[in-house]
């Protein structure tokens, strides 16, 4: 009997891949579209159809919620591998949806706290469970497509929410922004419940959670790992600046009159009288379509160069563009050094990804690509108090927007010297 003819391509993938792929769409459009805002409109005065936060104070609520996007997942994923993945769905759709909604209605800074707080841990729990159903319904023959889709799919959220949705919300209130996302999220609930299937081998109870605490203290005792994590986050301090400092000091700084001008004398050729503008949630939307149209380019470019130089390449191309927006609050320069520390992200992040796998002890490398999240944490968590510390101190009080950008860059060339000097003296010899 002639064995089946195995599908290949897109078609290999069956419904519950492309379920999620949808619900990873939904989700982190609608977690762009907020972030995208969300600096500028917690600080922007109550006029003007903010909420008049102090910068610190927003710096705080970054560094608390952004770091539980990291941690979660972790615990997350092995409470889905026990309870299945529909059941711990559920709970994230819910968590995110209601979050949303709460912080669309909240103008103290203790409900928007706790509402925010309730998006990062449903968002938390959400991550885990996509990667997790790509991982079962995939194979050696297609898991890098899968997963390249997956990774496009985050991006077009990224860049099709801030860029069309977000403008259109905010015209009418910064408010809708939120109900947008409690939609785009809370309709996730029902293709839960009807189209997506339990995957095969969940709630089996495979790890425990005593499990997951044994293997954090293994990670946690590989002294060259962690100090090389915390090493490249340096890179991350920088990443977050682009959804608070960076957007304060285009809000606040920065005329995009004369990018305006050429956009829309643009646009007139299709529509009457536009009247587009550069708004903050455009950095967003830039920096992911520069990656859903270079991505591919940068890596196929840098494939055969060895990881770790090539992270520290990245490194300093990001380190460049922060260190750009020192030159002058002029449109091009801002335009300019975002698009050049976006280059720096695609170089390092993916090669970091390929470095993880190959330093880490042959039978424990999924364990150590599961805890390389700890960039994320201490980046995150450093980078939106010290940012938003520095933000007032440089800017608000000193005027000195240079030595913001220049401080930023300069943690930068600390990461750099940092992997150098591990390269040198403590990383891992193949």
């Amino acid at each position: 009997m002639a064995e089946p003819v195995k599908k290949k391509g897109m078609s290999s993938f069956p419904r519950n891949f492309w379920t999620v792929i949808v619900m990873e769409f939904f989700e982190r459009g609608s977690y762009y579209g907020v972030m995208s805002v969300l600096s500028v409109y917690l600080v922007l005065s109550r006029d003007s159809g903010g909420l008049a936060f102090s910068k610190e104070s927003v710096g705080v609520i970054k560094s608390v919620i952004t770091p539980l996007l990291y941690l979660l997942p972790i615990l997350a994923g092995a409470i889905g591998d026990r309870l299945g993945y529909k059941k711990v769905l559920f709970f994230a759709f819910i968590c995110m949806s209601t979050g949303y909604f709460l912080t669309g209605f909240s103008d103290t800074y203790g409900t928007v706290f706790m509402s925010l707080l309730l998006v990062a841990i449903g968002a938390g729990f959400f991550k885990p469970m996509v990667a997790g159903t790509i991982a079962r319904v995939t194979d050696d023959s297609n898991s890098s497509l899968g997963f390249g889709i997956y990774y496009w799919s985050i991006n077009l959220g990224a860049f099709l929410f801030p860029l069309i949705l977000v403008p259109w919300m905010k015209s009418i209130s910064y408010n809708y922004i939120f109900f947008m996302a409690a939609i785009g999220t809370g309709w996730l609930l029902f293709l839960n419940f009807f189209v997506f299937r339990e995957p095969k081998g969940t709630a089996s109870g495979s790890k425990s959670i005593l499990k997951i605490f044994t293997e954090m203290v293994t990670v946690l005792k590989d002294y060259r790992f962690i100090l090389m994590i915390v090493i490249y986050s340096g890179f991350w301090i920088m990443y977050f600046q682009v959804y608070d400092s960076v957007l304060w000091y285009l809000t606040e700084h920065i005329n995009m009159a004369p990018v305006n001008r050429i956009v829309n004398s643009f646009l007139s050729l299709f529509v009457s009288n536009p009247d587009w503008k550069f708004e903050a949630e455009h950095v967003t939307a830039m920096n992911a379509g520069a990656i859903i149209v270079l991505q591919l380019f940068v890596s196929a470019l840098v494939r055969k160069a060895k990881a770790l130089p090539t992270m520290i390449i990245g490194i300093a191309i990001g380190s460049v563009g922060m260190g750009i927006l020192a030159i002058a609050p002029s449109p091009w320069i801002f335009l300019t050094g975002m698009f050049i520390f976006t280059l720096g992200e695609m170089t390092a992040h993916p090669k970091f990804i390929s470095y993880v796998g190959i330093i880490a002890p042959p039978d424990r490398k999924a364990l150590y690509q599961g805890y390389s999240f700890l960039y994320g944490v201490i980046g995150s968590g450093v980078g939106g108090i010290l940012g938003a510390w520095l933000y007032v101190l440089f800017i608000d009080k000193l005027n000195q927007p240079s030595m913001l950008w220049l401080t930023f860059s300069m943690i930068g060339v600390l990461s750099i010297i940092g992997l150098l000097l591990y390269n040198r003296f403590l990383a891992p010899k193949n």
